[in-house]
Order: C-alpha cells, then structure tokens, then sequence
C-alpha cells in the first residue's frame, strides 16, 4: 500500500515545541519517524524555517526524519493568486495560499498545519478546494495533526 503524503507547513514544526500543539505534534512526528507518512515540505517551508528559532529550525535534521522537498513554481504562484483573487483569504496569506497551491500541485494527500485562521478552516477549505477543481486540480484535503495521529495506541 503506497504511504500517504504529508505536508507540513512551518506551523506545525514549530507546533512540535509550542505547549498547546506539542503533544499531538511529537506524537505525528514520531510517527513520520516509523515511516507510516511520507514527508514533504516545500521550498518555502524551508526559507521560513530560516527565520524560526534555533530549535525550530534544526528539528528536522536533530530527529533524523527523512522528507521530500518540493519547488514553489510559476504555476503554484498563479494558483496562490487565484486563492486571494476569489477572496477565500486576504492579501496578508499570501504564503499560506502558497503553500496550498504548491501541494495542491503536487498531489500530495494531506496539507498539516496548525493555522486555523488560514488554513484548517472548513469555509477556507471549501474556498481553496473550489478553486482547485475549477482549475482542473484535484481537491486538497486540509487537516491538523489532531486529525491525523493515531489513536489506537492509547
């Protein structure tokens, strides 16, 4: 069975040492780590990673977890534009609309993020995912690490 795709934007990194989102985050990581997920992250991901603490920045390499990353292109940008042209987030989400663009393009299954204002939002969702298949896309299913882990370990 072909493994699923995940794809972590910035948040959720960071989330692996914010108190709220920690407990679920370790845990996805972890498993990440035992290879139930593939993880992609993006070019983008990475250049705001860049700007992130210290910790935040070197988690992926300090946890050894092996990842794909993936090219913003022309295309994702043109897509992210169609995002903010149809309104389904403002001018300011620029990169968030980006990120959803580049994984959309990708076909990677599940977009993981933290951003409930922007991202995993279902009226956000439904505005990203009309706009997918009006451009010929496939829809793109946006979830927290909440929704993602298992819970049949506990």
């Amino acid at each position: 069975m072909k493994k699923i795709r995940l794809y972590f934007d910035t948040s959720v990194i960071g989330g692996y040492f914010d108190d709220e989102f920690s407990e679920e985050t370790i845990e996805l990581f972890k498993e990440v780590k035992n290879g139930i997920y593939n993880l992609t992250i993006s070019d983008l991901t990475a250049k705001e990673l860049l700007k992130a603490p210290e910790n935040v920045r070197n988690l992926l390499q300090k946890l050894e977890i092996d990842f794909d990353q993936i090219s913003v292109t022309q295309e994702s940008l043109e897509l992210a534009s169609e995002y903010l042209k149809e309104k389904v987030v403002g001018q300011t989400s620029l990169d968030d609309c980006i990120h959803i663009a580049t994984a959309t393009i990708n076909k990677i299954d599940i977009l993981v993020s933290w951003n409930f204002k922007h991202i995993v939002n279902i009226q956000r969702i439904r505005g990203y995912n009309s706009i997918n298949i009006k451009n010929g896309y496939q829809t793109l299913e946006i979830r927290s690490p909440k929704d993602i882990i298992n819970y049949e370990n506990d």
